[in-house]
């Protein structure tokens, strides 16, 4: 049976001291040429499945042949998972700053091009090796020799980061609020999508937008694409640019159910069986019909009235153009006027997600909806 290392990171300090600690588990291993793989849960505060997954991955990888080291972070940011208002958890934006929490992650592109020029005739293994140092040591940079500081998101999204880049392949465990399952998915690792067993894909651009997925994936690509301008061509995703991330987005917020999580966590041995990471033939995708779209695709149909919603339109069914996504209650047009107002679109969507509350401004983000989907 596989053991793993336990630490206790510290990521910052409250104002009356306390530290604020994230535990980190680790299995390693002495194959060198396997994958290593970072995962980590709760960067939003209530966004709470990943935690259990990660325990069910803990508990499932004793068993595994494991053949590349693993890290696996719950409670990747204790500010946000403490942050409470009521029977509820906010902690998807820094109440300081008001920044999204996924947002603050770290790429330079400045340093691509001068690497690329450096290195255009070296040998791909001591591309890999240097570019993840110059890498790491931006990280460093930015924790240590900062004479301006850094916020509290700032701090921990950086030692985070920093454990990511020692990776080759990064899944960011969150969820939405009511939700299927779906996974962003960067466009060039499209075939690694069909082995997770979520059934809804985003492919989204090679670009940087301040998210862990991004700042994992986004300079490797962007080294590629400034190695290919100057005429060497390397393909992404294989080789020294053997680099996977991915947002895996497991359901609703505020809630924890084991049993799904277990399945989950088959789901993404499945992917790390597929990748070498764990030497098995026992992680068999499940036969599902999947869904994708691109990220511009990807669309958010916001409130025309505020009101009280009842949401109608049902998770991963295709809803025809004209049907109801939602009717909205206004008690007070009651005897006077309209108290039932339908929504619906004009073409066919499949919906993902909506909002976590029935009681709604106008303006609020309704649903995430696929348009122009299809099948994969």
């Amino acid at each position: 049976m596989n053991t793993f290392n336990k630490q206790v990171m510290h990521v910052g300090e409250m104002a009356s001291g306390a530290k604020l600690t994230v535990p980190v588990y680790r299995y390693e291993s002495s194959n060198t040429e396997a994958p290593a793989v970072y995962i980590q849960a709760n960067m939003h505060g209530a966004e709470v499945q990943g935690n259990a997954v990660i325990f069910q991955l803990l508990e499932l990888l004793k068993y595994c042949k494991i053949q590349g080291n693993i890290t696996l972070v719950p409670y990747a940011n204790p500010v946000a998972c403490n942050h409470k208002n009521g029977e509820y958890t906010l902690g998807r934006f820094d109440p300081i700053t008001g920044v999204n929490w996924n947002r603050m992650y770290h790429f330079n592109e400045s340093v691509i091009a001068p690497f690329a020029q450096q290195h255009l005739d070296a040998a791909e293994h001591e591309i890999q090796t240097n570019f993840q140092q110059l890498l790491l040591d931006q990280i460093e940079q930015k924790l240590d020799h900062n004479i301006w500081g850094l916020t509290t998101g700032q701090r921990i999204a950086y030692q985070l980061q920093r454990m990511a880049h020692q990776a080759d392949i990064v899944l960011d465990l969150h969820t939405g609020p009511i939700s299927s399952k779906h996974l962003y998915c960067p466009e060039y690792a499209k075939a690694s999508a069909n082995y997770f067993d979520i059934p809804h894909t985003i492919f989204i651009p090679n670009d940087f937008d301040g998210a862990m997925d991004e700042a994992t994936f986004c300079p490797w690509w962007s080294l590629q694409q400034s190695f290919k301008a100057m005429g060497r061509d390397f393909v992404m995703g294989k080789g020294a640019f053997a680099k996977e991330s991915f947002t895996v987005e497991l359901g609703s917020q505020e809630q924890i159910d084991l049993e799904v999580a277990r399945q989950d966590a088959l789901g993404i041995l499945s992917y790390l069986q597929f990748k070498g990471v764990i030497e098995s033939t026992e992680f068999i995708p499940t036969k599902m019909i999947r869904y994708a779209c691109y990220l511009k695709d990807y669309k958010a149909l916001y409130s025309p009235m505020g009101g009280m919603v009842d949401f109608l339109a049902e998770f991963g069914k295709p809803l025809p153009a004209g049907e109801p996504l939602a009717r909205i209650l206004r008690m007070d047009n009651y005897g006077d006027g309209d108290p039932l107002h339908q929504v619906s679109l004009d073409k066919t969507v499949l919906p993902i997600l909506h909002f976590a509350s029935a009681s709604v401004n106008q303006g609020t983000e309704l649903y995430k909806v696929f348009c122009n989907y299809f099948e994969i």
